[in-house]
């Protein structure tokens, strides 16, 4: 669908990657990676036609349509979210006026035989399809799904953009590109601002519903549940995989190995003609032979080795004292903003040692709730903090504390202790602050940099109880692993809201889930939350994703596991054969109309082989609508 040639970007003469060639297919699930700084923004802003390579072709064919989600973009506030949202339909009335032009030749054309004919007969078929695939202008309902998809309530839509955050109205950006139905979908970063129901819900949307598919993402189980091929960039060139993210980290460490003893074994041979030159050089009689040993390391290209990956740094959060038996004790706590209950009635014990995960839709509560623990905001109700308890936590906006006049390594020595000390550029290294970026000054990091900075200062910091907010949203794989491996091995309590799954695996024993102003707790993992609590995280035409959902598996009832797999098996395959019921009805359709448009002029009345078609596409259509109505 997509090829690209020969592809060469360079910054200040410094080469990011070079002569890069592969093909975008139709289907193709691709993740791009690489360590950050590698190229994958820019790869995908060249495929969007936003940036210009150094050299090198994008080959886009005619009619393709690219959406792109940036990680960052602007957005405006001059709308409603429905109003917003409707935008992604704007092309749809010069489609139909496109079809109506189209039409218009056909009826007074009379080369039937003729290619150009026929390609008309094709633009007009491939646009109806189209047409037809995006709702025409009864896109109501779509939009409606796609938004209650994203998280999105009804009563919302009616809303200004406005009274949203920044990562609302990404979502309300990721819709209207969802909605447009395009060719290449490229997404940078698009789970940042989801909640874990809202990533399901996409998975299975871009699973079964997209064409083609580029995305950047930090987030393992996303691009595991998503991608069918994985494109690494690195040391300027790609590698590409035609297997998920999970395997291609079992070939990339096979291919680094290779690369190691591909790389001892020069090492072996230049330190051989070295010795070999100084040992003969003023011998006379071996001075041809000294001199093709120094051709031959004039002619020596070094062999180069991906980045060692450090992320297996034995860190760990230093706990202090011991605190008391029950760090956090909740008694009918409350919440409300006026007459909006954030949560009410909320029952919970915390024990020493335990790690728990907070999770929910954004704007249920989670945070809220953190902040009561921290004494940030008052409520109702009885909050205890238990004896001794010292909270080291990580706020959304942690980034923000930071004394920008400190560099990097001078924000980590101040907390450094001990021998830690000694390993603090390992520390920065793992969390990608290695070499010289050390030594930037905080003011000048970005908004990433810093939330990872602010990370690595909570790691040093001597703490029972770690509260963290979204702690894995700017951290690269190597770095959640870094993350993930502290906790884990951290003797304290821990409270972590997130929506990473695959961070949140292994990790965590209980979960409490935040919703419709209760706080309901589920002792277990996340998986295990997660399995007993939906089978298909799409939502019905027209219904709440939350009135969707099916019995949860409880003691005594509720569908086992093993019947919830089923379940979705059974639902994805008869949503696909309900779309390709639907796609042959369009095209049949669109063919009689081509057809009656013919018969309808004063040749093609008398022409007894268009009313033979005419009869037969009329009995196709017929078994096709049937075969449709079993599925609806």
């Amino acid at each position: 669908m997509i090829s690209i040639d020969n592809l060469s970007v360079e910054f200040s003469a410094k080469p990011l990657f070079t002569d890069i060639s592969y093909v975008i297919n139709n289907h193709d699930r691709i993740a791009l990676v690489g360590k950050n700084g590698a190229g994958k923004s820019t790869m995908l802003k060249i495929i969007a036609g936003l940036q210009q390579p150094t050299a090198g072709t994008v080959s886009v064919p005619r009619d393709t349509v690219i959406a792109y989600l940036p990680q960052v973009m602007k957005l405006t506030d001059e709308r409603t979210v429905r109003e917003e949202a409707e935008r992604a339909f704007e092309h749809i009335t010069e489609m139909e006026d496109e079809l109506k032009d189209i039409n218009a030749q056909l009826s007074e054309r009379t080369d039937y035989e003729s290619e150009a004919y026929m390609q008309l007969v094709e633009r007009f078929s491939h646009q109806s399809e189209r047409l037809q695939m995006m709702g025409g202008m009864n896109y109501q309902a779509e939009l409606e799904r796609t938004l209650q998809g994203l998280g999105f309530k009804r009563e919302d839509l009616d809303r200004p953009t406005s009274e949203f955050s920044g990562g609302w109205r990404m979502r309300i950006e990721l819709a209207k590109l969802l909605l447009q139905h395009p060719d290449v979908l490229l997404l940078d970063e698009p789970t940042n601002h989801l909640d874990i129901e809202s990533i399901q819900w996409l998975e299975n949307f871009l699973s079964t519903r997209a064409a083609a598919v580029v995305l950047v993402s930090h987030d393992r189980a996303f691009i595991n549940n998503v991608t069918n091929r994985t494109i690494e960039i690195s040391c300027g060139r790609i590698y590409d995989y035609k297997v998920k993210y999970d395997e291609y980290v079992t070939l990339h460490a096979e291919r680094r190995e290779q690369q190691l003893r591909a790389l001892e074994n020069q090492q072996r041979e230049i330190a051989d003609a070295k010795a070999f030159i100084e040992r003969f050089r003023y011998q006379a009689t071996k001075a041809i032979q000294v001199q093709q040993k120094i051709r031959q390391l004039e002619k020596i290209v070094p062999i180069e080795v991906d980045e060692v990956d450090n992320s297996a740094l034995n860190l760990k959060f230093t706990c202090s004292m011991r605190s008391g038996d029950f760090p956090v004790i909740c008694n009918e706590v409350s919440k409300a903003y006026g007459d909006h209950c954030i949560f009410k009635g909320v029952n919970l014990t915390i024990r020493r040692g335990e790690k728990v995960a907070f999770v929910g839709r954004n704007g249920e509560g989670k945070t809220t709730l953190v902040k009561c623990i921290m004494g940030e905001i008052p409520f109702d109700g009885e909050l205890k903090v238990g004896h001794n308890v010292q909270i080291g936590y990580f706020a959304q906006n942690q980034a923000q504390m930071l004394d920008g006049e400190l560099t990097v390594f001078d924000t980590i020595d101040r907390v450094a202790r001990g021998d830690i000390r000694l390993r603090i550029r390992d520390i920065l290294g793992a969390f990608m602050f290695g070499g010289e970026a050390g030594d930037k000054k905080v003011k000048f990091l970005s908004g990433g940099e810093r939330t990872r900075l602010a990370m690595i200062k909570l790691l040093l910091e001597p703490v029972n109880c770690l509260i963290l907010d979204e702690p894995t949203n700017h951290l690269d794989m190597r770095s959640k692993d870094v993350l993930k491996a502290a906790i884990r091995d951290f003797d304290g309590t821990v409270i972590v809201v997130s929506h990473d799954r695959e961070f949140l695996d292994g990790l965590v024993t209980k979960v409490y889930e935040f919703g419709g102003g209760k706080v309901r707790e589920h002792l277990g993992g996340i998986y295990e939350y997660l399995n007993s609590h939906t089978t298909d995280p799409s939502p019905r035409r027209g219904e709440n994703r939350r009135e969707s959902l099916p019995p949860r598996a409880e003691v005594g009832g509720g569908l086992l596991y093993a019947e919830q797999k089923a379940l979705a098996r059974e639902q994805k395959k008869r949503e696909k054969a309900l779309q390709e019921a639907e796609e042959k009805v369009t095209q049949l359709e669109a063919a009689i109309r081509i057809l009656e448009e013919q018969m309808s002029t004063p040749e093609g009345s008398q022409d007894v082989t268009l009313y033979e078609k005419h009869g037969r596409l009329k009995t196709q259509l017929k078994q096709a609508e049937e075969e449709w109505e079993k599925y609806i």
